[in-house]
């Protein structure tokens, strides 16, 4: 082989490892109800001060991953009073094949079929609207859907969003999230 063939090779080889690999798709979690990131009044809690309608927004995702068997849905809010935050929502068993919840869809019939909605921070299962105390900042509330390459994990309507989460940690191969503000 000739120095200049070498040198051809070592050029192209350079090339090849160079180049961008394929992307795959973004995994993306958004809400039509929470387009500019913030609540309305339909979505706040009803209790403690507040006067919503509580009514669960719409969720929508796509990109998932290869390998999903399913998915776990969680809103958290970190700026809570209470030193370990507030879980508003958390969904687990929510099947591969799905890619959105409507809105109002918080125990109804109307959720994914064969998901769960697990016990909240407010003590029962299903959506729970923001409600800070009045003179707080506004509080930011995350919005997370965890991509699972398990089709189950064991919780039902009584399990905590701390067990949700340790199964969901211990199962997760992607996740995609957003955060919107409400204050009051």
């Amino acid at each position: 082989m000739t120095r200049l063939q070498t040198l051809l090779i070592v050029l192209a080889a350079g090339v090849a490892l160079s180049a961008e690999p394929a992307q795959a798709p973004t995994f993306r979690l958004w809400s039509s109800d929470l387009a500019d990131r913030t609540f309305s009044m339909e979505q706040i809690y009803s209790g403690f001060g507040c006067t919503g309608s509580n009514v669960s927004p719409h969720l929508a995702w796509s990109g998932a991953p290869q390998g999903t068997r399913s998915f776990v849905i969680t809103v958290y809010d970190p700026d809570a009073p209470t030193g370990s935050g507030f879980w508003h929502w958390v969904v687990a068993n929510v099947p591969a094949s799905a890619s959105m919840i409507g809105a109002n869809a918080s125990r109804t019939p109307r959720m994914p079929s064969g998901s769960i909605e697990t016990r909240t921070d407010f003590g029962s299962p299903g959506w729970g609207g923001p409600c800070p105390p009045a003179d707080d900042q506004p509080h930011r509330y995350i919005f997370t859907i965890h991509a699972l390459g398990v089709a189950r994990i064991d919780v039902n309507a009584d399990t905590s969003a701390a067990m949700v989460g340790l199964m969901t940690n211990q199962n997760r191969i992607a996740s995609a999230s957003f955060t919107a503000r409400y204050g009051r």
